[in-house]
């Protein structure tokens, strides 16, 4: 520690209760055995219904994380439609829905829509009476198979590809260029549009 000029001293406090102060990890193990136990405890209340939630596969953000495939928030209203799945009814089937959620490709959305089908396709709903069963409960061939609560995998990040010579279509194909032509055809598609009403209004004038 040292000292420069005609400063003032430091007024060190070396005799504080540090004990009092440390953070302990002394009861991780404890901790550890506690949770086992409440999620065996919660597994046991819940029957034969399934642990999670079902959630949709989507994939990270950024150019960093967008190639990893993660359980997202919610299925999106359009997934649940072509799955045939109603939006009140997915709620109280264990499957989570997201209305703030957009689909930006038709692949992506086809995986989740296979997700749910797959999901309703295991899914067993057992009538509250079971001398009176109501419309969408399962039939009693259906309540006599066996179950099961594993949860339903998320899907490969990359599908694997088969090695195969490069085409010469492929060889030829210039990604860079392609891909400024179209942002600049989209920036520049309403002043083409414009000029081409203008151009269609003065041939429509000219014949008068």
């Amino acid at each position: 520690m040292g000292f420069g000029k005609n400063n003032v001293l430091h007024r060190n406090h070396f005799r504080k209760d540090w004990q009092r102060r440390v953070r302990t990890w002394f009861d991780q193990p404890g901790r550890k055995l506690r949770r086992r136990n409440t999620r065996a405890a919660k597994a046991a209340t819940l029957g034969v219904r399934p642990l999670q939630h079902l959630r949709p596969a989507v994939r990270g953000q950024t150019i960093q994380y967008n190639s990893r495939v993660r359980e997202g928030r919610g299925f999106t209203f359009a997934e649940l439609k072509e799955a045939g799945i109603a939006r009140k009814a997915a709620r109280g089937l264990g499957i989570v829905v997201d209305h703030r959620r957009r689909n930006l490709s038709e692949e992506g959305k086809a995986v989740n829509v296979d997700r749910l089908k797959a999901y309703k396709a295991r899914l067993i709903v057992y009538p509250k009476k079971a001398g009176k069963p109501k419309k969408g409960d399962s039939t009693a061939e259906e309540l006599s198979a066996e179950t099961t609560r594993a949860a339903i995998p998320l899907p490969p990040s990359v599908l694997p590809e088969q090695p195969r010579k490069i085409t010469t279509e492929e060889r030829n194909f210039k990604a860079y260029r392609a891909l400024r032509d179209a942002r600049a055809e989209q920036r520049h598609a309403g002043a083409k549009k414009i000029r081409q009403q203008k151009k269609e209004e003065e041939e429509a004038n000219k014949k008068k």
